[in-house]
């Protein structure tokens, strides 16, 4: 435990793809996670049985743990903490409810005491403290969690291996699984608000977890309906127009002073997207989702906007089956040139 609590603090700034990923224990179906019946059939009307939803969990987890369940990492950008398969945090409130339905599983103040002081004697009482399971944290929380940084500016190997063993947990395994499911049913409805008439396809409901899970809501009905109009009065000619300025803006973007995460990705997507565009493999789905996908990565405001970028590079990737994050390509148009550097 000593020797992952060490090189995940080493390596938690980088983006998780990209890491040697030290041993966890991974996001896979187990045989004593519960999904509630009622929820799994609303699920099933939007293609999720059990087996999918693991899989969708799986393949959320994979940018933000590595695949694992638990994870750590510090302040880095003003989270406090972030952890759990969807990086449930302390800054936007995420992680606060994890922890609180974690604490009441166990209906016996004194089981949870013993349990927290066996996985983490040194700080789950700051963890689990009234000021830091509060929305939003308070004074006395925010500084008792900074002081658990290292000189590095990174959660120190104590903190980040007390809060594996809570996330590995198997209560919060059924938690943090409780949680995601809660999360899909809100994309569920979310995606029949959208399009009440459907489709609701495989890849809709993939992009719409990915959209859900980093900046909380999909696009609004008034946006969608202005950009729906905007879109139906394109001519033939002057659809891939529009999605090259929209590329545009995405290479603009990566390549200012404060844009992080895309440098290794976005040349190479500019050019493999550029191809797609010109070889007419858009489809109306896909064409569609891009714009929505515009729409909210231009309102990604984490950290002022440094991610607005990553934001599009993960969307689009979902919906054109290519493109690169954290220097994990993916398919690939045949025609592309290589892009230089």
């Amino acid at each position: 435990m000593k020797l992952w609590a060490i090189l995940a603090a080493l390596t938690a700034a980088l983006p998780a793809a990209a890491q040697d990923r030290p041993p966890c224990r991974e996001v896979a179906d187990t045989p004593h996670i519960r999904i509630d019946p009622q929820a799994a059939t609303q699920l099933a009307q939007i293609g999720l049985d059990r087996t999918a939803i693991f899989a969708r969990m799986r393949e959320t987890s994979i940018p933000e743990t590595m695949g694992c369940w638990a994870m750590p990492v510090g302040n880095f950008d003003s989270m406090l903490v972030s952890v759990g398969m969807s990086q449930w945090n302390y800054g936007t409130g995420s992680l606060q409810p994890v922890l609180t339905a974690w604490r009441d599983s166990f209906h016996s103040r004194r089981r949870f005491k013993r349990t927290l002081k066996d996985l983490a004697p040194t700080y789950g009482k700051l963890f689990f403290s009234k000021d830091c399971l509060k929305t939003p944290v308070r004074q006395k929380c925010r500084d008792g969690i900074l002081a658990a940084h290292g000189p590095d500016g990174k959660l120190n190997p104590v903190a980040i291996a007390e809060l594996t063993a809570i996330f590995d947990h198997d209560a919060m395994l059924q938690v943090q699984t409780d949680t995601y499911v809660a999360l899909l049913l809100e994309v569920r409805a979310e995606l029949f608000r959208l399009w009440p008439t459907g489709p609701i396809t495989p890849r809709k409901v993939k992009w719409a977890i990915d959209t859900r899970v980093q900046q909380k809501t999909l696009p609004n009905d008034e946006d969608a309906a202005r950009l729906r109009r905007k879109l139906a009065d394109l001519t033939p000619d002057q659809r891939p127009q529009r999605l090259k300025a929209m590329l545009a803006w995405y290479q603009g973007l990566s390549e200012a002073v404060d844009q992080d995460g895309v440098s290794r990705d976005y040349a190479w997507n500019v050019a493999q997207w550029t191809c797609l565009i010109d070889a007419g493999q858009i489809d109306d789905e896909q064409y569609e989702l891009l714009h929505l996908t515009y729409l909210r990565s231009r309102t990604a405001t984490g950290n002022a906007g440094r991610w607005q970028a990553l934001t599009f590079s993960r969307r689009a990737k979902i919906i054109l089956g290519v493109g690169s994050v954290s220097g994990v390509r993916d398919g690939g148009c045949p025609a592309a040139p290589s892009p230089a550097g």
